[in-house]
């Protein structure tokens, strides 16, 4: 995908917005068809110091070859991806849920992250009471707790777009994630803020603020017009899009978030295109976009 590319001429000495290329992730999920060891091969080589891994390509080398290939190449793992879909109200589903989750904790742990990114569930199937939903959300964060406390992996929420609602996440927005942890030991439950679910929401400064040592994971991908029909994958390389990424860059800075920043794309054509251009645009457009350049 081509596009404008934001560089800017600003003064960056002090600039709190400004994310150096030594914290740059990328999230597995921007070049969701190779295999563990490709992604990992491809950071290496354009020296993308840090992955977020995804469960499902985990799960096909095994969680100790995961965190060996990871090892080898010299690499962090800035999070893993994804745990949630805790809204069941069928009593096996929701113990199945509760024991997948367990076991991503767990994976989280063998791959040597700290962060195990949750989206947490719609409406559940043939219901409508979204406030039950996000009460089924709060008691399963407090049955996995002791879990994620004793195996030192925080919990972290992902507020997603209000569009995704019914049938991804009814946490809609980060004030909503936050209020959510608050009622969990700061060690075990964080939020996650990914640029391109909050970005539109007035008071995302001030709960990036209130949020503070909450903050878990920090996710950038820009928001593209017009949307897919599939508007899940309407994210594109940053400066492609709408979002202002220097402003909520200082926020979270301001926090006291200092962790690996996740490049996560959702797009089709990125998709399509070859890996080692996606990855050499993914460091190209993080260094003008958030270094300054």
């Amino acid at each position: 995908m081509t596009g404008p590319v934001v560089t800017g001429t600003r003064d960056v000495a002090g600039d709190p917005g400004v994310v150096g290329l030594e914290r740059l992730s990328l999230n597995q999920a921007t070049v969701k068809h190779l295999p563990l060891g490709e992604v990992v091969a491809l950071c290496a080589r354009h020296d993308i110091p840090a992955i977020g891994l995804w469960r499902d390509r985990v799960a096909e080398t095994g969680v100790a070859e995961a965190a060996a290939a990871v090892r080898r190449a010299g690499l962090r793992v800035s999070s893993l991806c994804r745990g949630g879909f805790l809204t069941h109200a069928d009593p096996d589903a929701r113990r199945a849920a509760l024991a997948d989750n367990r076991a991503a904790l767990a994976q989280a742990a063998g791959v040597g992250t700290q962060t195990l990114v949750l989206v947490c569930g719609g409406l559940p199937p043939g219901q409508r009471d979204i406030g039950l939903a996000r009460r089924m959300v709060h008691d399963a964060l407090g049955e996995l707790v002791p879990e994620a406390q004793r195996l030192g992996v925080r919990l972290g929420i992902e507020a997603l777009h209000p569009m995704f609602c019914a049938d991804r996440c009814v946490i809609s927005s980060l004030g909503e994630a936050l209020d959510l942890a608050l009622h969990f030991p700061a060690d075990a439950v964080g939020v996650v803020v990914d640029t391109y679910h909050v970005w539109w929401d007035a008071r995302l400064v001030a709960e990036i603020t209130r949020a503070g040592s909450r903050i878990v994971s920090y996710q950038v991908g820009d928001w593209i017009l017009p949307l897919p029909q599939d508007t899940l994958l309407g994210r594109g390389h940053l400066g492609d899009g709408a979002i202002d990424f220097g402003p909520i860059s200082a926020a979270v800075a301001a926090a006291g978030y200092r962790g690996d920043v996740e490049v996560e794309i959702f797009n089709a054509g990125i998709w399509a295109a070859p890996a080692d251009q996606t990855a050499a645009t993914v460091r190209e457009r993080f260094a003008a976009v958030l270094g300054g350049r």
